[in-house]
């Protein structure tokens, strides 16, 4: 699936089973929510934290899919082309850092 299919898949289910897009400012706060949430499994699984008595670990997939879900909500409710976004971002990236990140003596 490409980032437009994804976000067209996203807007047709929002369409057909959510009746409407919550609003921007409640996406960001449940965007933020489910960062915390995939943040959490990544400071028990690959961090200094253990899972909490009675908690068990959580699929980390499902909770970056809940991230990318309310990316691409906020995308399509902002009139945001994130093909587009993403590789002008890149450009970006590649121009600024083409060098910055080789010539690091700290990542050898």
């Amino acid at each position: 699936m490409t980032i437009q299919e994804a976000q067209n898949t996203v807007d047709q289910w929002i369409k057909k089973y959510g009746v409407r897009y919550f609003s921007e400012l409640t996406n960001m706060a449940i965007l933020t929510e489910e960062v915390g949430e995939m943040a959490r499994i990544i400071a028990r699984q690959y961090g200094d934290q253990s899972f909490k008595k009675g908690e068990s670990a959580a699929d980390l997939g499902d909770e970056m899919a809940d991230v990318l879900w309310v990316l691409l909500c906020l995308a399509n409710q902002t009139g945001i082309n994130l093909t587009e976004a993403l590789q002008k971002n890149i450009d970006k990236k590649t121009q600024r850092d083409k060098n910055r990140h080789i010539d690091n003596p700290k990542l050898y």
